[in-house]
């Protein structure tokens, strides 16, 4: 089967999604990113629509890239201006894209009750602007703009405007389902009227998920004969998202027998969606189809016995295919089958039999009724297993910890001084000691708050000798009350999610104290990080 084409526009569609906004090194990397994933164009941005774009595209072709061609996207001309003097057309060329992403209208409505022109003029338009870019050495993609809405409503006039494009000299015509409202039957249909009609020109496909159907709506597409795929990295894009590339790749791939990128580089999807999502600073979806850090993740024996078993008799793949991992979800209804599972996954067989097997699940009923859980949080479940191994040697361990809030009296501004509020702003300083081998480190930071100044204060300490720690970063912290009924007294549950570039995990602390409960978490995080980078150390 002919090779399907892969057009990522996560840097332009993806960045309209309230809440996201990249740099011009965000966007750069992320090319590089995909560019090495395999996708076949990606469009950098909407060319002259900010100074941020433009620097994109004057820096990106310094590059040298191994797969990718790079798309600048906008407008056909405006109504009743010439093409020559067009602000958006003139942009386009400056860009240096040799590939042009034209979105042009291409629903009857649209023409006449948005851009109040007549139909005839938004065909000159569509014309116009792809002759001349055409004409200037570009090649040109025409975004067919509300095209499924527009052709409910008017199908001839929907089908002219490709027409019209095509032999202007398009050479991909993408059918978009801009308002994201056509289900995927209909799509379908839709799609192989259209391939009918056009049958000798690559159609390609953009949907968008206000129904929940953007991926399913673009693998319609393909089966009806589209072979130009545009989507954006984990959804993102206006409003609810466009489709997910990750997905369709994943799909494409796996399930409906297309080739789309390498097979040696599927395997890479879910450090792909990690990465992305650290640049986008989102953080990543745990229940996201195939690489989520809980899409393949076990609860109930039942389960967790059947997978000990055969691997996938509650997985639809092998979750190594995509760079993920399969888990079980342990809590104090677990068994020993999602202990043994577990440890099988860490290769630890040989380590840890089935009486340690007993003991450890012994220990988590134990620490539950404590106020931890180990339900999402398999980070700190793996150090558990970890440290019933016989050779387990802990990457640092804690000498003496010390937080201090105050009022900051101590501040530049001179004593008294108070804010908008009228309220003195708040000083947090964490003081830690902590050893190494035979090395002891004692360090001191200031922080936003407690558990910042508490976490600053440890990499600090920790640094030296491991300077990976840098790329992991604190994506989620979150409080809970364990026994609300002792008021102020209670256990709280602390659960922090960290990440770095290819991975996300969890882990748990529990305490009456806080800050107790926060810095278990913590050194949880750091430490389960290291052994599973097989850091080196670094001693200074």
């Amino acid at each position: 089967m002919n090779k399907l084409e892969l057009y990522d526009t996560t840097l332009r569609d993806g960045t309209q999604q309230q809440g996201i906004s990249l740099s011009v090194e965000d966007k750069i990397a992320i090319t590089i990113k995909l560019d090495d994933l395999g996708v076949d164009f990606i469009e950098g941005g909407y060319a002259g629509a900010n100074p941020k774009d433009d620097e994109y595209f004057k820096k990106i072709f310094e590059i040298k890239l191994k797969n990718a061609k790079i798309a600048a996207f906008g407008n056909t001309r405006k109504a009743n201006t010439h093409v020559a003097k067009d602000q958006s057309i003139i942009a386009l060329l400056k860009s240096k894209a040799k590939i042009l992403t034209l979105v042009g209208k291409s629903s009857a409505f649209q023409v006449e009750k948005i851009l109040e022109t007549t139909l005839e003029e938004n065909l000159s338009m569509i014309e116009d602007s792809i002759k001349f870019l055409t004409q200037n050495n570009r090649e040109v993609f025409f975004d067919a703009e509300h095209f499924f809405d527009g052709y409910k409503e008017n199908p001839e006039y929907s089908i002219q405007s490709l027409k019209v494009a095509i032999n202007a000299g398009a050479k991909r015509i993408i059918l978009c389902d801009t308002n994201g409202g056509t289900l995927p039957d209909e799509i379908g249909k839709i799609v192989s009227k259209v391939k009918s009609s056009i049958s000798d020109t690559i159609l390609g496909i953009h949907t968008h998920n206000d129904t929940d159907t953007a991926v399913a709506s673009s693998l319609a597409a393909v089966e009806s004969g589209a072979s130009h795929i545009q989507a954006c990295v984990n959804g993102y894009g206006e409003r609810t998202g466009n489709a997910n590339m990750i997905s369709i790749i994943g799909n494409l791939s796996l399930k409906m027998g297309y080739e789309t990128i390498q097979k040696s580089k599927i395997s890479s999807l879910t450090e792909v969606s990690n990465f992305v999502s650290e640049r986008v600073n989102r953080r990543p979806f745990p229940f996201q189809p195939f690489v989520g850090s809980s899409a393949f993740t076990h609860k109930g024996g039942l389960h967790a016995s059947a997978t000990q078993k055969i691997q996938n008799a509650y997985q639809h793949i092998d979750p190594k295919i995509v760079g993920n991992l399969s888990g079980m979800v342990v809590s104090e209804l677990s068994g020993k089958s999602n202990i043994l599972k577990r440890v099988s996954d860490l290769n630890l067989n040989e380590l840890i039999d089935v009486k340690d097997a007993n003991k450890i699940v012994n220990l988590i009923k134990q620490n539950e009724a404590k106020g931890f859980t180990y339900e999402g949080t398999e980070a700190s479940l793996d150090l558990i297993l970890y440290k019933h191994t016989p050779n387990y040697e802990p990457a640092f361990t804690l000498i003496d910890f010390m937080v201090i809030v105050e009022n900051k009296r101590r501040s530049s501004f001179g004593s008294g001084w108070r804010n908008d509020r009228n309220e003195h702003p708040m000083l947090s300083e964490a003081t830690v000691k902590i050893q190494v081998d035979q090395d002891i480190r004692h360090t001191v930071a200031e922080g936003n708050g407690p558990i910042d100044a508490l976490d600053k204060a440890l990499r600090k300490g920790l640094i030296n000798f491991y300077p990976s720690i840098e790329k992991i970063r604190l994506t989620d912290y979150k409080v809970r009350v364990v026994n609300e009924e002792n008021g102020t007294g209670a256990i709280v549950r602390v659960l922090i999610e960290s990440a770095d570039d290819r991975k996300v995990w969890q882990t748990v602390g529990a305490s009456s104290n806080i800050i107790e409960a926060s810095w278990m978490a913590l050194s949880d995080s750091i430490e389960w990080w290291l052994i599973n980078n097989d850091i080196n150390r670094k001693l200074v």
